[in-house]
């Protein structure tokens, strides 16, 4: 084939397992010739409208109302897809669409207004609808199209995906993945995960994002298994379709996971064709890693980056108890360092910023070289904004975001280590820690706390609305380390749960309660809104 790119997949497998099932969504289902006609359909009817080779694509469904057509099908034909959250407000939709030059809009009916109005001010000349309301009907567009051969000349080297950085500091950044980016990634992957052609991969993750679909759909889909799709993350939803598909693969974040187990059936579901349970996107609580080795399951962290194709580290299954908090080693055809602010490598133990490459690392930023520049280092190795540390045996610990870090009286914190801490008392569900000015430290530590529903926050001299901040003296006597479970919190009981857990300069000297915390469509914290709500001077007491 004249296609050495990812559009080549559907009918390289096609003729290799052309009856096997590739897709399954809802009632639905699609085998791999279903898949491979629906993509020539979809390539015939893009050349049509006039879409030329590099010419960007922009599918902007709910994640499962089209399977991989609209990135083989433009891919099948040099075209680069561009990957855009469905949760973005127009005028975000709008920058990304202009940003990227995309010349084609498909939208699901969901969000059919912020489409219309975010193509027109970009200037985008086509827009599909997916429910057939729009100026074109996705479904009518294939329909009028023939399945006839189509194969044109794309190279490893071409771009593949723009894949938008989250922008939660500034304006998000297009990361230019080639084809090679992503085989290589899906390479990884098959390799480290041991995937099988009987691979059956539950996506529950958005499939904009690099996880959803890097990791999970497409390694599947090239190994020849079949990948269950999920619309919404709904835990429940989950572990009906672990049980009733047999599901043996997925991905998650760490509050899908922690969701799953606070399910009153998480204890009678059967999980036992589970081979592997892979989570990223955020560095993994104890007690989650915990929760799942109780259950005898092969529960993996890893660790990668949109600017990767994902992955950057993997933790073997067989590793999982031995090294339980590590996101691994580097993937195999991936390498890694970490090294101190001069650049030196750091030593075993020592925290320093995590750096890639690979075949698998990015081109560049889309139509940005400055920024381009800037992310790269020292002969081509990227840098990830990453603290990390590494054992004796080379095993990477994700410590935290550089830029997360804040500086308490001249000793380096690391929020990813106190939430850890905080998240081990019985009453928290979820917490984010924020470093906030301080007259005497510089800066330290706010804890912001979400409960569990069968917990409540005691209100006490420190954790009602306008409480002062505080360095946790004084906290109730069930408070220390050791604390049996209890259906209040107040913010004593918590910063003293974390006494003879963390460094003095490390706990936080203020709580706060709030009912909820920003985060990604990906499921990721948003730290910079969460400073931006939490880093006023009144400290204590019930967020918003």
């Amino acid at each position: 084939m004249l296609n050495q790119g990812i559009g080549s997949w559907p009918a390289r497998r096609a003729r290799k397992t052309p009856d096997r099932i590739a897709v399954v969504h809802e009632d639905r289902t699609w085998t791999y010739r279903d898949l491979h006609r629906r993509v020539l359909r979809l390539a015939h009817a893009l050349r049509a409208l006039g879409t030329r080779r590099g010419d960007r694509v922009v599918p902007r469904p709910q994640p499962p109302r089209v399977p991989g057509n609209t990135v083989r099908g433009q891919c099948a034909r040099g075209g680069v897809r561009t990957c855009l959250n469905t949760r973005l407000a127009a005028p975000e939709l709008a920058f990304n669409l202009a940003d990227s030059g995309s010349t084609v809009l498909v939208h699901a009916p969901e969000t059919a207004e912020a489409a219309a109005e975010a193509a027109e001010s970009a200037g985008v000349s086509v827009r599909i609808a997916l429910d057939g309301t729009g100026p074109i009907g996705y479904e009518e567009l294939l329909a009028g199209r023939g399945s006839e051969p189509l194969d044109e000349a794309v190279s490893p080297d071409d771009p593949c995906l723009i894949m938008y950085t989250s922008g939660t500091t500034g304006r998000p950044k297009g990361a230019v993945l080639s084809h090679a980016n992503i085989i290589w990634n899906s390479v990884n992957v098959l390799v480290d995960t041991d995937q099988a052609g009987d691979e059956i991969t539950l996506v529950v993750a958005p499939l904009f994002h690099t996880a959803g679909l890097n990791m999970t759909c497409l390694p599947t889909l090239l190994k020849g298994g079949h990948v269950v799709l999920l619309g919404a993350f709904d835990p429940d939803r989950v572990l009906d379709l672990i049980e009733t598909r047999r599901v043996t693969y997925m991905f998650g974040v760490p509050t899908m996971y922690d969701a799953m187990t606070s399910r009153p059936r998480w204890a009678d579901t059967d999980l036992s064709s589970l081979r592997t349970l892979n989570c990223g996107g955020a560095p993994v609580p104890a007690r989650t890693i915990a929760a799942y080795l109780a259950r005898n399951l092969a529960f993996s962290q890893g660790y990668g980056m949109t600017e990767a194709a994902p992955g950057i580290l993997y933790l073997d299954r067989e590793q999982t108890a031995a090294k339980a908090g590590s996101a691994g080693v580097p993937h195999f055809f991936t390498d890694t360092r970490v090294v101190l602010p001069d650049g030196s490598g750091a030593a075993p133990g020592e925290s320093g910023e995590i750096l890639v490459s690979g075949p698998n690392v990015m081109t560049g930023y889309w139509n940005r070289p400055q920024d381009t520049a800037a992310a790269f280092t020292d002969g081509g190795w990227l840098r990830t904004g990453d603290v990390a540390r590494t054992d004796g045996d080379g095993y990477c610990y994700i410590v935290d975001r550089v830029k997360d870090m804040f500086v308490s009286g001249g000793e380096n914190v690391y929020p990813a280590e106190v939430e850890d801490a905080i998240l081990s008392h019985p009453a928290v569900a979820e917490c984010a820690v924020i470093g906030v000015p301080d007259e005497v430290w510089g800066e330290v530590g706010r804890a912001v706390v979400v409960l569990r529903p069968d917990a409540h926050a005691d209100t006490g001299p420190h954790s009602g609305p306008g409480a002062g901040a505080h360095s946790g003296a004084g906290a109730c006597p069930h408070s220390g380390p050791g604390a049996g479970p209890h259906s209040g919190a107040d913010a004593d009981a918590l910063l003293g749960h974390l006494r003879g857990r963390l460094a003095k300069y490390k706990i936080p000297r203020s709580v706060v309660f709030t009912g909820s915390l920003p985060r990604t469509a990906s499921g990721k914290i948003v730290k910079p809104a969460v400073r931006a709500t939490y880093s006023g001077t009144s400290t204590g007491g019930t967020g918003p």
